[in-house]
């Protein structure tokens, strides 16, 4: 029936104080930490550097640490989504929405990170901004109900196409979303970049990767923060960014 009918019906039936069974909704789950995974895959990532990212984040859900980190919290289970992005408009979703609430759910997860093929766009380049939207909206109807909700984005690179950084980064953290950062070093000013346009909201946080050798190193320290829900490291001093 659509919509405007069952309303009108609904409505009809309330005057005549004849009540009328509706379908129940299904409750979201409630979880301690919705994470979006959102990882760069642009022509500036080769595929022994994508190996070496997708590789980190299978280790880091396959050390025990992280599973102790998720079992720390009240619910001791959190959401995630792993997303990998290049220029606007190409973004794409690699792993929906996956429960992890144990050691078993953590390395199905990352097993599926290990042989899930990557998302190849044609074209374009680095669209930060763009990621920061499209992962957003990934909140949206997810299926879950979170105490936190956190993007992690990694990339090697600055804005090169698409909305800049910063607008979207305020625009993210105005829904309640908090922006940690995983820059891969290599480019002048990265660093610099991430920490002023890319990450934000209460106990945001940046650690850098010394390039894709030390990814798997990297993004544990910082699932395992971000997961935990660890305040932010307090050297956060560094060089102003070229404008």
């Amino acid at each position: 029936m659509p919509l405007r009918r069952m309303a009108a019906l609904v409505a009809l039936l309330a005057f005549f104080g004849v009540g009328l069974a509706l379908p129940a909704q299904a409750a979201d789950k409630p979880v301690d930490l919705a994470l979006v995974l959102s990882t760069d895959v642009s022509r500036s990532v080769d595929d022994q550097e994508f190996i070496l990212q997708r590789r980190g984040y299978a280790t880091a859900f396959q050390d025990k640490r992280v599973i102790n980190a998720i079992r720390s919290g009240g619910m001791q289970r959190i959401a995630v989504v792993f997303v990998e992005w290049a220029a606007a408009n190409m973004q794409q979703v690699v792993i929906d929405w996956t429960l992890i609430d144990s050691e078993a759910s953590a390395n199905a997860f990352a097993e599926k990170l290990l042989t899930l093929p990557r998302a190849y766009f044609f074209g374009g380049g680095t669209a930060v901004g763009e990621a920061l939207y499209h992962a957003a909206g990934l909140f949206n109807n997810n299926g879950f109900e979170a105490a936190r909700r956190v993007i992690d984005l990694s990339g090697d690179g600055r804005t090169r196409n698409g909305m800049p950084a910063a607008p979207a980064r305020d625009y993210v953290v105005a829904q309640g979303i908090v922006i940690n950062g995983l820059p891969i070093l290599g480019e002048p000013y990265l660093e610099e970049f991430y920490a002023r346009d890319v990450i934000g909201g209460p106990g945001a946080f940046s650690i850098p990767a010394e390039g894709f050798e030390d990814f798997a190193n990297a993004v544990r320290s910082k699932l395992i923060r971000e997961i935990a829900g660890l305040p932010a490291p307090t050297d956060t001093t560094l060089a102003a960014l070229p404008q």
